[in-house]
């Protein structure tokens, strides 16, 4: 097993019991979610079978499976995938959601050939993994003709992000996003190996298999998760500033920053 990938398994293991607190889903990312949900209601039409790449706990899967989706949910992180298959039992909806111990490097494990309407990876979990050229291929394998992937992905170009470690001196975790390659991010006293992108970057390497229909940033203008303080202390501007960001950060320039950005992209026939 590559060890980067074991490493970043282990983090997520180590964390899985409480990742739906405060390290996980506080109110911030709560609202990063939601404009997630947004867009997944907007793609996927009614009943679909969808992919969900990275599951974590399986607050999305739940959510998608409430709507009537059937989910096959995959998290390479074991601990994830159980707390999501726990999560969909205690909530009645084992028929309607399959948790499995899967990679995003390992989508060659689910078999089906064009059996999906479509896939989500949400709040960055694409940006752990190594070879996306195979993801890429993978996924198209999967998805019917004209069947879309909703992704969102932690940028490389997060103006808040700069601001906030800028003023604190710490110029080494200002520029941390800018590596070209992937990098040891701190979680839990354990390591995430996490590479960064831009949005064009990451899309190069779907774009024989997939057309790009959309991308946008995501708290261009809004805060990112770690800024609490903000929402806590500032509630109107804060919401104020989200409703900016919904009208704006689709724009030319402002949807290449953010502390992430979303991309829809659609399976080529």
């Amino acid at each position: 097993m590559n060890k980067r990938l074991h490493e970043t398994q282990d983090a997520f293991d180590s964390v899985a019991a409480d990742y739906d607190g405060a390290r996980g889903n506080n109110e911030l990312i709560q609202d990063m979610r939601r404009e997630m949900w947004r867009w997944l209601d907007a793609t996927f039409p009614p009943r679909s079978r969808l992919i969900d790449i990275g599951c974590g706990t399986g607050l999305d899967a739940i959510r998608m499976a409430q709507r009537g989706h059937r989910v096959t949910a995959i998290d390479w992180s074991p601990q994830m995938a159980q707390r999501t298959a726990n999560r969909a039992r205690r909530d009645g909806l084992r028929e309607l959601v399959q948790a499995l111990p899967i990679g995003a490097q390992e989508l060659s494990r689910l078999e089906g050939e064009a059996a999906y309407d479509g896939a989500y990876s949400n709040l960055g979990p694409l940006n752990c993994v190594p070879g996306l050229d195979e993801v890429s291929r993978q996924c198209a394998r999967l998805l019917k003709p004209g069947g879309a992937l909703v992704f969102t992905v932690i940028g490389r170009v997060c103006p808040w992000e700069i601001g906030y470690y800028a003023l604190r001196g710490r110029w080494a975790r200002a520029r941390i996003r800018y590596a070209p390659d992937f990098v040891p991010v701190g979680m839990n006293q354990r390591t995430i190996w996490t590479h960064y992108y831009r949005p064009r970057e990451f899309y190069r390497h779907f774009e024989r298999e997939f057309e790009l229909q959309e991308y946008r940033g995501l708290c261009v203008f809004a805060p990112p998760p770690y800024l609490t303080w903000m929402k806590d202390n500032h509630a109107g501007w804060y919401q104020r500033l989200w409703d900016f960001d919904r009208r704006v950060s689709g724009l030319p320039l402002l949807r290449n920053v953010g502390d992430h950005f979303l991309m829809v992209m659609q399976r080529r026939a």
